[in-house]
């Protein structure tokens, strides 16, 4: 009787602390606490601001990772405008690493990454609506939005 009692509570031990280093280990991933479809816990802005290949490339491999890191537990943004914008154009004027629009907007499509134009950035250039790829919207000031996602809890990042 004495080794089952044993057993038995050798076994609740560990599951009680299984359980607890589930629930410490997984507090990034929040995994056992949402939903599929729940909101995400994590908010993120990214400000894309200059035309330069590196400092474009360092802003998509920075969503890549929150993306594999997170999962459908963070939502994510790009705000473009001054060079930064030529990323969103579908015809830039300033030279666009092969690839990177495409690998924003299947960013956009796969992972629900919101894309922002700058409306008065665009003024300034003479481009319509036209000129910015389907997947991105065009909001009228973009250090607007970037206020706007600031005070729905999203943390702001700039290079």
């Amino acid at each position: 009787m004495m080794n089952k009692r044993q057993s038995l509570k050798t076994a609740i031990t560990g599951l009680a602390a299984g359980w607890l280093a589930l629930r410490a280990g997984g507090a990034s991933h929040a995994a056992t606490d949402r939903f599929p479809g729940d909101p995400p816990e994590h908010k993120l802005v990214y400000q894309l601001n200059h035309a330069d290949p590196d400092y474009i490339d360092h802003i998509l491999n920075s969503l890549r990772a929150m993306i594999v890191k997170y999962d459908d537990n963070v939502a994510l943004a790009v705000v473009a405008f001054g060079p930064g914008i030529h990323v969103l154009a579908t015809r830039p004027e300033r030279p666009v690493a092969d690839g990177v629009r495409e690998r924003l907007a299947g960013m956009a499509r796969d992972y629900k990454v919101e894309l922002v134009a700058c409306g008065n950035t665009m003024t300034a250039l003479n481009w319509g609506p036209e000129r910015i790829i389907p997947e991105a919207k065009i909001e009228a000031v973009g250090a607007a939005a970037l206020m706007d996602f600031q005070e729905k809890g999203y943390a702001y990042i700039a290079w």
